[in-house]
């Protein structure tokens, strides 16, 4: 079971406000909207998109690296290894 499950809905809610938001962006490409404000529009859309990801990989870290190191094993180092890699991802995005 994902770590997110008991949260899904809330999950799938915030991926289509962003998934709105990216949709906004196109319309304001298609409109010819002022550069300066289609950034701004871009930033809130990064911010949500780091947010999400922020909170999916703390839930990650909650339950299913927590859960592997009680096991213990190559699982666990191969939990904490997949972890390691999301966080170095994250923070070159």
């Amino acid at each position: 079971m994902a770590g997110y499950t008991h949260d899904k809905d809330e999950h799938v809610t915030r991926l289509r406000k962003i998934e709105g938001q990216i949709r906004g962006l196109s319309r304001m490409v298609e409109d010819d909207k002022y550069c300066i404000d289609i950034l701004t529009q871009v930033s809130a859309a990064t911010r949500a998109l780091q947010s999400f990801s922020l909170g999916l990989l703390d839930e990650h870290l909650g339950h299913c690296v927590v859960e592997a190191a009680r096991k213990g094993g190559p699982e666990a180092e191969e939990k904490v290894r997949e972890a390691s890699d999301a966080v170095a991802r994250l923070v070159r995005s």
